[in-house]
């Protein structure tokens, strides 16, 4: 557990500049969801094509608790006995900044703020990024106005989410610092899922900045804290295994997943292959219980697994994980088949298997337009490159190959 004590350490040194001050500590941001971390090793086929559906019994959407406490005991109340209606408006006729004039303001920015919140959100699922931004930091400024906890919290995820995809990791960073900042100062326990959950974006962009030592503690705080935790859960009375019981421990056990997957991809990518193929191995275990067999994720995790032991040189053991993959993608109908399809011939032309190679990158090709996935037909063709070059040089051998009289 040592390394947790020092990223522990690390977040306490990183987050107290981020406490709120009075002021807007954001003045710029940028992007949308949390997909992936570190490059992705690949055999010049389809991997870094990774979807990101691991699948969260729970989540943090803020919005809808912001809106039941506006219609609730946050909103305005408004009615009552005559004489207390009769008495309001003396009041209101006698002073222009009454409780009332104050409730109807701080409602008023409530409800500007979670529109801000919705178009921003609708703005990312169209691409828009510039506009979200925009939005997003006039509700940041409404949050801290109103103090709004979980708003402020909910905001500044969204902003690090949006800077991270804009691979403006720096900021992204400041902004996950400063959301977990308010989360621990609320009083979420360290260990909560949703600060691991943050803990974990933070290790994924220690990744992509080449900063292994922070990276190495970060996605190791991560899986311990969440080890420890179902341990824990493990532990209960049968009495105590309650349906919200349940339902932690399956939330935690997919963070899990992600945690061992994210970390999985970024061993791969440092070429700690065994380390990273025991990751991708317990990850797909763990999404083979909790998701099952045909579940979009697990199907990414053989392929991906599959990916690892061909680079290691386990041809036949990825062969064999890949095509069981594809068959069961075929039956599913999974939505990314063309990315097991480019993995499954690139492993065939590392075995050797042209003709086969050739068949599959073409299929997976035409999948992959259908789809308007840019991403993977540039890789497909990449692929198709390497085909092309082992055929001629086949050629070339064949021909000088002495001939026999």
């Amino acid at each position: 557990m040592a390394a947790s004590c020092v990223f522990r350490a690390v977040l306490s040194q990183t987050l107290n500049p981020f406490r709120w001050t009075g002021r807007n500590l954001i003045r710029k941001s940028g992007g949308v969801s949390f997909r992936q971390v570190g490059g992705c090793v690949t055999s010049r086929s389809v991997a870094g094509k990774h979807l990101a559906c691991w699948e969260k019994v729970t989540r943090h959407e803020f919005i809808g608790k912001i809106v039941q406490d506006a219609e609730s005991g946050g909103g305005v109340r408004r009615g009552g006995g005559g004489g207390g209606v009769l008495w309001g408006a003396v009041a209101f006729s006698l002073f222009s900044t009454s409780e009332e004039d104050q409730r109807d303001e701080a409602q008023r920015k409530n409800d500007e703020m979670i529109l801000l919140l919705k178009k921003a959100k609708l703005s990312i699922h169209r691409g828009q990024l510039q506009a979200a931004s925009g939005f997003l930091h006039q509700a940041i400024a409404l949050a801290h106005q109103t103090h709004n906890q979980q708003a402020i919290i909910y905001t500044y995820s969204l902003m690090a989410n949006l800077a991270y995809v804009q691979g403006h990791l720096d900021h992204a960073e400041k902004l996950f610092k400063a959301a977990m900042s308010f989360m621990l100062s609320g009083g979420t326990p360290e260990d909560d899922n949703a600060v691991i959950e943050m803990s974990l974006k933070l290790a994924t962009i220690y990744a992509e900045q080449n900063k292994s030592e922070l990276a190495d503690h970060g996605f190791r705080f991560c899986t311990e804290s969440l080890e420890a935790k179902l341990e824990k859960q493990e532990q209960l009375p049968a009495e105590e295994h309650t349906e919200e019981q349940e339902l932690l421990r399956k939330d935690t056990r997919l963070l899990l997943g992600l945690c061992l997957d994210s970390r999985a991809r970024y061993r791969a990518s440092t070429l700690n292959l065994n380390q990273a193929a025991q990751d991708y191995q317990r990850a797909l275990n763990i999404c083979r219980q909790e998701q099952g067999e045909t579940h979009p994720q697990t199907l990414v995790m053989m392929s991906d697994l599959a990916t690892i032991l061909d680079l290691q040189g386990r041809h036949d053991d990825a062969l064999v994980l890949v095509q069981q993959a594809v068959d069961l993608s075929r039956s599913a109908g999974h939505p990314d088949q063309h990315v097991l399809l480019g993995n499954l011939a690139g492993i065939l032309l590392h075995k050797g298997h042209i003709e086969d190679s050739v068949r599959f990158y073409q299929e997976a090709l035409s999948l992959a337009q259908q789809a308007g996935d840019q991403e993977a037909v540039d890789q497909i063709q990449e692929g198709l490159k390497e085909l092309k070059k082992r055929r001629d040089q086949q050629r070339k051998e064949e021909q000088e190959k002495p001939t026999e009289d």
